[in-house]
């Protein structure tokens, strides 16, 4: 079965990722929809993609189209998740899934009740480092996990600023666009929720007055696991990385959080220091094919709608915990 796509959003991230994921993973783009006509038109001939339209509907009510990618801005994704599940399509939708806890319920709602599949854009998790790291620890080669810390502190390039730093209506500001990630891929790799947040952020000049481009800041997981974060928009020489701290052992992963299938990850343990195996695959082929196997009723997409749901509750707990100064027990809905 051929997975046919329609683009909600004539997006950078779909045409530097996501279309040549959904191409390379056997599906076929079919339809691209912008607010602008000119951007659709110019948008669809330079990807090769044969019909552009300007309207939501449009788009999710076309015979042709059997899933759908949402990439528009945070404020819009509840309507245009809800308005494809109802017309019947599948949907792989952007992080944050939604401004509010209660509007991404709603999407997830939608979509079981139309029986389509729902799935989040971490594309993070699909990496072989932190699939290698998850496993790693799944097979107590660290002993319990004690601690974590994520260092994704980067440079947000010219031609992304724009709304991620003036539009906070639509959920502009680091902690939206990238502790999200940090969150979902701390699931992940642990197999453990986070239960308490407490965090500070900074407003260090690149976006408009009262929008954070950096915070640091400090989940509590069951077990009582610690994992530190520090997520920002403008550093431009920083490394990332992520490390997991155990009673026997630890896990140094460097240059993970990217969305380039890079990186390394080192064991360090009693029995010395080893480098585990990883594969270099590409982040966004390992979800699309994940994707479309979901679609086929041969498994699920590789971050669920409730995935979606935890790492916006965490973002929206790390939002409140920087305002307000104390600690805020992060609240899914669930």
């Amino acid at each position: 079965m051929t997975v046919r796509w329609g683009l909600i959003g004539a997006s950078t991230i779909a045409r530097e990722w996501v279309i040549g994921a959904i191409r390379a993973t056997g599906g076929e783009i079919v339809s691209v929809m912008s607010s602008s006509a000119e951007r659709g038109r110019s948008y669809a001939e330079e990807n090769g993609i044969p019909k552009h339209v300007t309207d939501v509907d449009a788009l999710v009510n076309d015979p042709d189209v059997d899933a759908v990618y949402i990439s528009t801005t945070n404020e819009l994704h509840r309507d245009q998740a809800i308005a494809a599940a109802r017309a019947g399509k599948h949907i792989l939708c952007e992080k944050p899934l939604a401004m509010s806890l209660q509007d991404a319920h709603a999407m997830a709602k939608a979509a079981e009740e139309a029986g389509v599949v729902l799935a989040t854009n971490h594309h993070l998790r699909n990496a072989s480092t932190h699939i290698a790291m998850r496993d790693a620890i799944a097979s107590g080669k660290i002993g319990k996990p004690l601690a974590a810390r994520v260092f994704h502190a980067v440079y947000l390039p010219g031609h992304l600023q724009g709304w991620r730093l003036d539009r906070p209506e639509a959920g502009a500001g680091v902690i939206l666009d990238i502790t999200v990630h940090d969150a979902d891929t701390l699931r992940f790799v642990l197999g453990r929720d986070p239960v308490e947040v407490v965090a500070f952020s900074q407003a260090a000049g690149m976006g408009k007055p009262g929008v954070e481009d950096g915070v640091m800041g400090v989940m509590r997981f069951e077990d009582g696991i610690l994992a530190q974060f520090h997520d920002a928009f403008t550093t431009k020489y920083a490394e990332t990385g992520f490390e997991v701290h155990g009673t026997e052992g630890s896990l140094i992963g460097r240059n993970v959080m990217t969305q380039r299938p890079d990186g390394t990850v080192m064991l360090k343990n009693a029995n010395g220091e080893q480098q585990l195996p990883t594969s270099g695959k590409n982040l966004y082929e390992t979800a699309l094919r994940a994707f479309h196997a979901a679609v086929a009723g041969k498994g699920r997409p590789s971050a669920t709608a409730d995935d979606g749901i935890w790492s916006l509750a965490t973002g929206l707990a790390v939002v409140e915990a920087a305002k307000s100064g104390s600690a805020v027990k992060i609240e899914t809905g669930f």
